[in-house]
């Protein structure tokens, strides 16, 4: 087994009220708690390392940035809005038969 290291961290007051809370109802130690989710960080960067963005996609977000800087944007309010204005549920009416005299 490999010799362990021992780190000091700080950690918003905050933080700790909600870590302290999950780790008395499961029962754990804070060294097993932090153990936990230091390796998930560090499984996750593997899983979905950072991808720098392309040069096209760089000017986008920076056209983006500029756009919302000058207030031309849809908010959230207004985007929920549209989709509720729809009605998905709604089916278009049957054909109905020619008549033929």
């Amino acid at each position: 087994m490999q010799a362990s290291q021992s780190l000091r961290v700080t950690i918003p007051a905050e933080i700790v009220e909600e870590f302290e809370k999950v780790r008395r109802a499961e029962k754990r130690s804070p060294s097993e708690m932090v153990r936990e989710a230091v390796r998930s960080y560090l499984s996750f960067l593997r899983h979905f390392p950072e991808i720098p963005p392309a040069r096209a996609e760089q000017r986008a977000i920076r056209r983006g940035r500029e756009a919302y800087a000058r207030g031309e944007y849809v908010g959230l309010d207004a985007v929920l809005q549209m989709e509720l204005g729809r009605n998905p549920s709604r089916r278009k009416k049957p054909k109905q038969a020619s008549r033929k005299g």
